[in-house]
């Protein structure tokens, strides 16, 4: 019997040479393994608990100044803007967004997704 590389290859008495695997590989990959898993799943520390709770510090508008934010956005859509450049379309853009933003803020409306309205039809169908 010849041994070339005692872990890795076997050569018996008849010449035919056999693979065997390295024992020690096979005893580390499990826990290796395991130690990974492991470490992705690891709890994290949560903000549920923490000591200044998050307050909605939104004020209400008056009805002078969300007409005013209209009126505003009026303006703004009567405007011709083939005439301005690129850095002042911008900024009406996000001017745009800004008042549209802080008016849907103060509407104070509850807003469902299409997923939550399915959802909402599929249950009461199923209930009654």
């Amino acid at each position: 019997m010849v041994f070339i590389d005692s872990s890795t290859w076997h050569v018996n008495f008849k010449g035919v040479i056999t693979i065997i695997k390295n024992p020690t590989m096979k005893k580390l990959f499990k826990p290796t393994l395991l130690v990974v898993l492991m470490s992705l799943t690891l709890a994290s520390p949560s903000n549920a608990f923490s000591e200044t709770p998050k307050t909605n510090n939104i004020e209400k508008m008056s009805d002078e100044d969300s007409q005013r934010m209209i009126n505003r956005l009026e303006e703004i859509k009567a405007m011709d803007v083939s005439t301005m450049t690129r850095k002042e379309k911008k900024e009406l853009r996000h001017e745009v967004k800004a008042i549209k933003h802080t008016l849907q803020t103060q509407s104070g409306g509850v807003y469902l997704s299409v997923g939550a309205l399915i959802l909402i039809i599929l249950l009461v169908i199923i209930l009654l």
